[in-house]
């Protein structure tokens, strides 16, 4: 990942709704999250939650996919684990095995 990928994850974001839209999608997993429901679910307008998904599908975070009529919505998280390598590029002076113990805590039990 370079610099600007990264900028556009932490952009996207630094929004209040899209963080709480991140983290929802991450908490549904593999079954992922209809656009509609997504915005019911915050209470946020669906011409407005529309907008904030473009912006995480840009960042790399989001996915989608088209189920007939419906857009489904989920982490990416591919771009995820970008994200973190990036930020971990050059963990603990080339010593990977102080950083162990941050990568247990991230570790998804899943």
């Amino acid at each position: 990942m370079e610099n600007l990928n990264a900028l556009a994850a932490f952009s996207a974001l630094s929004q209040d709704t899209r963080l709480d839209v991140f983290r929802l999608l991450v908490r549904t997993g593999a079954e992922g999250m209809a656009a509609g429901q997504i915005a019911e679910t915050l209470g946020v307008r669906q011409n407005t939650m529309s907008a904030n998904l473009a912006i995480l599908l840009q960042s790399g975070l989001v996915r989608n996919t088209r189920q007939g009529r419906t857009i489904r919505y989920f982490a990416d998280m591919d771009g995820v684990r970008g994200l973190l390598a990036f930020l971990m590029e050059d963990c603990c002076g080339g010593q990977p095995s102080k950083c162990q113990p941050l990568i247990d805590e991230i570790a998804c039990a899943c």
